[in-house]
C-alpha cells in the first residue's frame, strides 16, 4: 500500500501529476512530518514529551500529486527533532543513493534540510520578487501533504483524542489508517472534495481553506527541526533555477496576484 515506486515509469506518471495539476516539473512528492498525540506509555519519563508540551509520536510522509500517501515511516517518539526522523528512515538512504529519476526531488516546509532531492522555500529576509515567486509555487505544491494529513485526521476520529493504546497498537492503528484513506482516495467520489482541501481563487489572490481547517485536529504542527540546514551547492543551484524558471518560461498568470 507505500511501496516506493519501483520504475521510472511509475515515478514519471506522479511527476506528470505534480507538472499538470500544481505546475511544478521535476516533483515526485510532497513530505512532511506531523506529530499524532498519544498517551504516555507507563515509566516513559519525557521520551515522548515534544515541544509543543504534550506526548506523541512521528507520522513522516510523502504524498503523491493527488493526495495518496506513498511513503510513510511511524513511531519515532514526540522529543526527535533535532536527531533527525528524516536522516534515521529508510527513505533517507534510499535518497542519498539515487532513489528518484536524475533531476527529481520531494518538496518540502522550511523545516527540512535543503539538499538534490528535497527543496524547500528561501526563508532570509528581505526575499526578492523572484524568490517569493518560487516560495508560492513550492508552497503550492508542498500543500497536497498539509490537506492530507488534514483529511486524514478529520475523517478518522481516533485523532481527536490521544491515543491510549500500547505504542506498537498505535503505530498500526496509523498505518492502518493512512491506507484506508488511500483506498477511499481512489474508490469514493465523496471521501475527498474541493470544499474539503485548500483552495486558490487565482482571480482574487486569495487562498480558501479547506472544510478540514475549521475542526480541532490532534495532529500537531510540523516538527520543528530535521537535521542539519546546511546544504549543497548542487541543492542551491536546483532551487535557482526554478526561481528563474518560474518567473521565465514556466511562470503562470496569475502568481504575481498570490504574493502581494
Amino acid at each position: 500500500m507505500f511501496q516506493i515506486p519501483a520504475s521510472h515509469e511509475e515515478w514519471n506518471v506522479i511527476e506528470r501529476g505534480f507538472h499538470s495539476r500544481w505546475n511544478f516539473p521535476g516533483v515526485y512528492g510532497a513530505i512532511d512530518g506531523k506529530h499524532v498525540m498519544i498517551r504516555a506509555p507507563p515509566d516513559c519519563g519525557s521520551d515522548f514529551f515534544n515541544y509543543k508540551g504534550s506526548n506523541s509520536i512521528i507520522l513522516l510522509a510523502v504524498v503523491d500529486d493527488d493526495y495518496c500517501f506513498t511513503y510513510i515511516n511511524i513511531g519515532a517518539n514526540g522529543r526527535c527533532s533535532d536527531g533527525g526522523v528524516l536522516q534515521n528512515s529508510s527513505l533517507s538512504h534510499e535518497l542519498e543513493n539515487g532513489m528518484l529519476p536524475t533531476g527529481g526531488f520531494f518538496v518540502a516546509d522550511a523545516a527540512f534540510p535543503l539538499k538534490h532531492y528535497l527543496l524547500k522555500p528561501y526563508q532570509h529576509t528581505p526575499l526578492t520578487h523572484d524568490q517569493k515567486i518560487f516560495n508560492y509555487r513550492l508552497s503550492r505544491a508542498r500543500r497536497i501533504v498539509e490537506n492530507a494529513f488534514g483529511i486524514l485526521v478529520s475523517r478518522f476520529r481516533i485523532f481527536e483524542k490521544p491515543i491510549a493504546t500500547d505504542v506498537s497498537v498505535t503505530d498500526k492503528i496509523i498505518h492502518t489508517a493512512c491506507a484506508l484513506h488511500n483506498w477511499l482516495r481512489k474508490t469514493s467520489n465523496t471521501y475527498l472534495t474541493r470544499e474539503n482541501v485548500d483552495f486558490e481563487n487565482v482571480d482574487t489572490g486569495e487562498i480558501i481553506p479547506g472544510s478540514w481547517r475549521q475542526e480541532t485536529l490532534a495532529l500537531l504542527p510540523s516538527i520543528n527541526r530535521i537535521g542539519s540546514n546546511h546544504s549543497s551547492r548542487q541543492a542551491r543551484e536546483l532551487r535557482e533555477m526554478y526561481t528563474k524558471y518560474f518567473t521565465n518560461e514556466g511562470a503562470v498568470s496569475w502568481q504575481s496576484r498570490m504574493i502581494n
